[in-house]
């Protein structure tokens, strides 16, 4: 494909945002999962920002019961400028302002039933049109200099049709995953020939893993659209993936920053350690906290502290 071809562009991006959060109960209860702060932005805000800075004009998500707040969230609130401005605390209320889409730039569908993430794609089919788009799965936020998206536009511009972001794991680690299958073309990057969601261990065509960002056109919406269950007895996007790649290509971008799976726990808690170490504020604190506890968690120390 020449790099001088024309694609039509990518305005839009879909955030599937309609899960219950169980692994979070209770605090998930009346707070959406994607609202759960990391450090002091919502998970959803990150992946908001990494479409923003891509080049992204329009923002759909695809929401359920009880996510209300996440509408209110990108909105103006009237009573707390109000209160900042006369606070003249103009810093924070800056950055309040800053971080809000324009007035048009978002939209909202809901995911009635728990059908799966490929259901929830295919919810907002009216909304994108016909016109390729981008999809972020907001649990996984990822953190690199450039963000995933952007290195994915850039690759789309090149090569059209459909990108997927994929990074390595550990050759035993591959049967976690949803694996691709590739070929090297003449010019480096990655085709991909095939999808393997979890294979048996051993059996791995590669190990790069597809870990949450993506690129689709809206070919794709009318194969979800058959509503073919699959893993779990739902409507899956890989398996809407796999029968497109027989006609449209695909193409891999490796990212090589830090992945954080916000949709458990410890990827959760990894992910404020890491931002927070980031801030340089926080920083020195974050530090001086982790050497207490690993000091508190060595026996001799403990031993000698307590005679």
């Amino acid at each position: 494909m020449s790099k001088t071809a024309s694609f039509k562009p990518i305005r839009k991006a879909v955030f599937p945002v309609a899960g219950l959060g169980t692994r979070f109960l209770p605090a998930t209860k009346s707070i959406p999962k994607e609202m759960l702060p990391v450090v002091d932005k919502p998970i959803l805000q990150y992946a908001v920002e990494e479409a923003k800075k891509a080049g992204i004009e329009h923002f759909v998500f695809v929401t359920g019961r009880g996510k209300t707040v996440i509408e209110d969230h990108f909105d103006i609130a009237y009573e707390l400028e109000q209160t900042l401005e006369q606070r003249q605390k103009t810093d924070v209320l800056d950055r309040l302002r800053s971080d809000l889409p324009e007035a048009g730039q978002i939209s909202y569908t809901r995911q009635q039933s728990p059908l799966g993430l490929g259901h929830a794609v295919w919810c907002a089919r009216d909304i994108i049109g016909n016109e390729p788009f981008a999809l972020l799965l907001p649990d996984m936020l990822m953190k690199s200099d450039t963000p995933c998206l952007k290195n994915m536009m850039d690759l789309y511009a090149e090569k059209g049709g459909n990108i997927i972001s994929v990074e390595e794991c550990a050759p035993e680690d591959a049967s976690k995953y949803g694996i691709v299958q590739f070929e090297t073309e003449s010019d480096g990057a990655m085709k991909i020939t095939d999808m393997v969601e979890k294979p048996a261990p051993g059996t791995a065509p590669s190990n790069f893993f597809i870990n949450g960002r993506y690129i689709l056109q809206p070919e794709v919406f009318d194969l979800l659209g058959e509503k073919k269950r699959g893993a779990g007895n739902e409507i899956q996007i890989t398996d809407a993936m796999l029968r497109l790649i027989k006609d449209q290509e695909f193409h891999a971008v490796t990212f090589t920053g830090q992945t954080f799976d916000c949709g458990s726990r410890l990827g959760f808690l990894q992910a404020n350690l890491a931002y927070s170490l980031d801030d340089s504020d926080l920083r020195p604190q974050i530090q001086k906290m982790l050497e207490n506890l690993n000091d508190e968690n060595q026996p001799q120390k403990r031993h000698a502290a307590a005679s």
